[in-house]
C-alpha cells in the first residue's frame, strides 16, 4: 500500500465521487485528465481498492469508495476551518481569553486600559493579568501559560519576539504637605532626604535594577527609610512618612492624585525605561495573538 497521498488527493478523491467524469473533474481543477488519472492510481493504491469503476460512459463509486463518502466530506471541512483559523480573527464573536505577564506597575498602569480595550472589541473577550514570579517568562510564554509578557526585559531569549511600545522614565514622590518638597528638587537636597528603596528582584525591570543599584549607592542606612518589595508600596508610604519614593513616571503619575503626592523630577540621572511586548516565535503567525498585539501597540505604542 501507497501511503504517498495528501489532502490534494483527497480533495481529488471527493470530486471524483461527486461528479463521476475523470474528464469533468479535470476540467473543474483546471488540469489535465492524464494527471486527475494519477492521482486517482495513487489513491487506489493507498486504500487497497479501485474506489470508481467504469460502467457504460460514467464512473461508479465501489462499496469502499461509497463509505468514505462521509467521513471524507467531514475531514476537508475540519481541514478548510483550520485553515480559515489561521488567517482569520473576528473579535466581536470570539470568546477567547488572552493573558499577559506583567509586572505590579503594568498591573496598574497597562491591564486597566487593556480591559477597556478588549470590552469595547468584543463583549466575550476575556484578559488574564498574570503576575510574573521566579519562573523565566520565556519559559512560561514557550509553554503557552502567557500569549505576552509587557515590560523592559532587554536580556530576553533570542527565541523570543518583541516590539517596542513607549519609553518611560522616573519621577519622585513625596507627601504634598512635606515641610522641604522645595530643597529636594535639588541634588542636594534629594540626597539630604530619607528615601523608601525598592529592592528589585529578577523578576522585575531591568531599568529598575540599576536605579536601585545608583540610589543605594549614594545613601547610608540612616537615609533609608524602609525597603519594600514594589513601586507601589513605595509610593504609599511616601504618602505617609516623610520620605521620597522614585517611581517609573507614568505610575507616579497615576498615583499621584489618589495618595495626594507631589511629584517631581529627580535631580539625578536615572535610567531609560524601554516598555516593549514579547511572545514566543511558536504563536507569531497565529491570527488571534497578532489581533491582540496589534490591539497592544495602538493602545500603547507611541514614541516618547
Amino acid at each position: 500500500m501507497d501511503d504517498d497521498i495528501g489532502l490534494r488527493h483527497l480533495k481529488v478523491l471527493s470530486l471524483l465521487l461527486e461528479v463521476g467524469s475523470l474528464t469533468q473533474a479535470a476540467d473543474i481543477l483546471g488540469v489535465s485528465q492524464s494527471s486527475v488519472s494519477k492521482m486517482l492510481a495513487r489513491l487506489r493504491s493507498h486504500f487497497g481498492d479501485p474506489l470508481l469503476v467504469r460502467v457504460g460512459l460514467a464512473m461508479h463509486p465501489t462499496p469502499k469508495a461509497t463509505a468514505l463518502v462521509e467521513p471524507l466530506r467531514a475531514l476537508l471541512a475540519a481541514s478548510e476551518a483550520l485553515r480559515a483559523g489561521t488567517h482569520a480573527f473576528v473579535p466581536d464573536t470570539s470568546t477567547r481569553e488572552f493573558r499577559v505577564l506583567v509586572t505590579d506597575v503594568g498591573m496598574i498602569q497597562l491591564v486597566p486600559g487593556l480591559v477597556r480595550r478588549l470590552q469595547k472589541e468584543g463583549p466575550s473577550l476575556r484578559l488574564r493579568a498574570l503576575p510574573l514570579d521566579s519562573r523565566a517568562f520565556e519559559t512560561r510564554l514557550e509553554g503557552g501559560e502567557a500569549d505576552v509578557v509587557l515590560g523592559a526585559f532587554p536580556g530576553a531569549a533570542g527565541s523570543l519576539r518583541r516590539q517596542h511600545l513607549y519609553n518611560d522614565g522616573y519621577l519622585s514622590v513625596v507627601r504634598k504637605d512635606h515641610p522641604r518638597l522645595d530643597q529636594m528638587r535639588t541634588p542636594e537636597g534629594f540626597w539630604a532626604e530619607r528615601h523608601v528603596a525598592v529592592a528589585s528582584s529578577n523578576t522585575g525591570h531591568a531599568a529598575h535594577q540599576r536605579l536601585e543599584r545608583l540610589i543605594s549607592a549614594r545613601l547610608d542606612a540612616d537615609h533609608i527609610q524602609m525597603s519594600v518589595p514594589s513601586f507601589v508600596a513605595a509610593a504609599f508610604v511616601a504618602s505617609r512618612a516623610d520620605a521620597i519614593a522614585t517611581l517609573p513616571g507614568k505610575l507616579a503619575e497615576i498615583l499621584a492624585e489618589d495618595l495626594k503626592l507631589a511629584a517631581f523630577a529627580p535631580p539625578i540621572e536615572t535610567p531609560p525605561i524601554e516598555i516593549d511586548q514579547l511572545w514566543h516565535e511558536r504563536v507569531d503567525q497565529d491570527a488571534g495573538h497578532r489581533w491582540f498585539r496589534s490591539l497592544i501597540f495602538d493602545e500603547f505604542g507611541r514614541v516618547s
